[in-house]
């Protein structure tokens, strides 16, 4: 898992669960940020935790779990709310009702973790396990399995280049997976520019109506996805019907979307339809660089 997103959720859970705090350097001490001597749990100069981590693993987990029962009724309040009123509840933080609500942008953070440590739950195939053919049939790359046609032989430098990457790739899929896997978490979080430009775009005629409201209804829209993307991968561990409730997302936008701006039934269609279809492009153009990265790393 990509280090930057495991310190941003580490930083981010406390601070959702609203927990000070729980093992803090003595008074007197040096922060080990910055060396400024500490006056109380966090540091006055840097506004770092003084919290001691070197802790064993027994004492961590058992604070894990009292942690999960003394959590802070914000998320609890939150999370019904995202999924069954997700329309009141981003009306109300744009209305400035927000102390009672978990941070956006930091339940986001977390639901993204949440998608890939269940999507690692599920994964059982090579995803590299792929043939690489040209129009004629010529093998490119690829030690068995599904055949992939590229259409024709590359002959341009970029094209050898490509063909190169496609056999070091098939050599060692291990690290094209990984190198996939690590830069895919990465990118997820270009899901939040897209969807608030989107939907400026969408909005750009509208009065009264600013980047930081789209900004929070893309970070709570998000979340549900997420949410809702990992409960179907959860269930697809059970059972082949899992990938109905996925029919649920565009009725949560739609619910969320006319509910938050207050548009009429046939503003909020157009808006969806032009959401999702620039969504598919946005999400195709991500891909193909994650691929061409992912190739660019297993050849390095």
């Amino acid at each position: 898992m990509a280090h930057e997103i495991e310190a941003g959720v580490v930083d981010s859970v406390g601070s959702v669960f609203g927990r000070p705090p729980q093992h803090t350097l003595p008074v007197g001490e040096a922060c080990p940020n910055c060396a400024t001597t500490l006056a109380g749990p966090w540091c006055h100069a840097c506004g770092q935790s003084s919290e001691d981590f070197h802790r064993s693993i027994v004492r961590l987990a058992a604070e894990a779990i009292g942690g999960l029962v003394d959590v802070d009724s914000r998320i609890w309040r939150t999370l019904p709310n995202l999924c069954l009123r997700p329309a009141r509840l981003t009306r109300a933080y744009l209305d400035g009702h927000r102390v009672t609500q978990a941070p956006p942008f930091r339940l986001f953070l977390i639901v993204v973790v949440l998608v890939f440590l269940v999507a690692g739950l599920g994964r059982g195939s090579d995803v590299t396990n792929f043939r690489f053919e040209d129009g004629s049939g010529h093998v490119l790359a690829g030690p068995g399995g599904p055949s992939v046609s590229v259409a024709a032989r590359p002959r341009t430098a970029f094209g050898q280049w490509v063909e190169a990457r496609l056999q070091a790739a098939a050599k060692n899929p291990a690290r094209f997976q990984a190198a996939l896997i690590e830069w895919a978490q990465r990118l997820a979080f270009l899901t939040l520019p897209i969807a608030a430009a989107l939907l400026g775009i969408s909005f750009v005629f509208r009065r009264g109506v600013y980047l930081f409201d789209h900004l929070i209804f893309s970070m709570h829209s998000l979340s549900f996805q997420g949410l809702l993307l990992s409960t179907v991968m959860l269930a697809g561990l059970l059972t082949d019907w899992s990938g109905w409730l996925m029919l649920l997302s565009p009725v949560h936008l739609f619910v969320h979307l006319r509910g938050t701006y207050r548009i009429g039934v046939f503003g909020t269609l157009a808006r969806m339809t032009f959401l999702f279809a620039g969504s598919a492009f946005a999400m195709m153009l991500v891909l193909s660089g994650l691929v061409f990265i992912g190739l660019y790393e297993v050849g390095a």
